[in-house]
């Protein structure tokens, strides 16, 4: 794993109290994603959990940054949460045609986030395996610790799927390796959304990226947004590359 592979982003930037730590004061509010763009290479769209994106709004994230920019989009919770991928495959292939026709080759990784009820059955790993398009980096994260186990990781290699690694309260913490695609989400532990990582974290997690030989590309994405955390961890984090 080289460093250069490893992608530093964050899944939400509109943070009022971010002024004056990442936004400078000068700099209006609607242009502090184009400032985000000059400091990051990546961003993980989660408003697409609430609300089903449009060709149309996907498109305008597009062309709004450079060329070596990347975007992973969040599947809808009426797919992951209500329907928990039960006849939903109208939906499943429509949200994947919007995200390809309108993020292009911007689009990096495409998330689906089970809730905590969610829990392990050979069935329903069967049923998430048969529903995802093989064609997109799918990533499927878990909220129920019964889901890290053996046959699940070979289910989702052999399939080319990527399990995601999270740092999450009474999760497993390890970093599984299921194909060439690492993906982590970092939630803020003790404190969920809020809990800041300690540099001495960082690196040891920073260490552990780069000696996963199978990775041949990473995406780290904080999610400990609701506080100042996220973007001061997002900025140690690079500046220990």
């Amino acid at each position: 794993m080289k460093n250069e592979n490893i992608h530093i982003g964050l899944s939400a930037f509109n943070n009022t109290y971010w002024k004056n730590i990442f936004y400078p004061a000068d700099i209006p509010r609607t242009k502090w994603f184009d400032f985000y763009a000059t400091k990051f290479k990546t961003y993980e769209l989660n408003g697409t959990f609430y609300k089903a994106p449009t060709v149309k709004s996907l498109k305008a994230w597009h062309d709004k940054v450079h060329a070596d920019f990347s975007f992973s989009v969040k599947a809808p919770k009426l797919i992951t949460h209500f329907k928990k991928f039960n006849n939903c495959e109208t939906e499943i292939s429509d949200f994947y045609s919007i995200c390809r026709e309108g993020l292009k080759e911007k689009l990096a990784c495409i998330l689906f986030q089970l809730p905590p009820s969610f829990d392990y059955s050979p069935e329903k790993l069967k049923l998430i395996i048969n529903s995802l398009d093989p064609t997109f980096k799918n990533v499927v994260e878990f909220r129920n610790a019964s889901w890290w186990k053996p046959e699940v990781f070979e289910a989702f290699a052999a399939n080319n799927i990527t399990f995601c690694s999270v740092s999450y309260d009474k999760l497993p913490s390890d970093l599984i390796e299921t194909n060439a695609i690492g993906y982590i989400r970092l939630h803020g532990v003790p404190k969920l959304f809020y809990s800041e990582y300690s540099a001495d974290e960082l690196q040891e997690l920073q260490n552990k990226i780069l000696q996963k030989i199978g990775w041949k590309e990473v995406f780290v994405y904080f999610n400990n947004t609701a506080s100042e955390a996220g973007i001061l961890n997002a900025l140690l984090m690079k500046a220990i590359q």
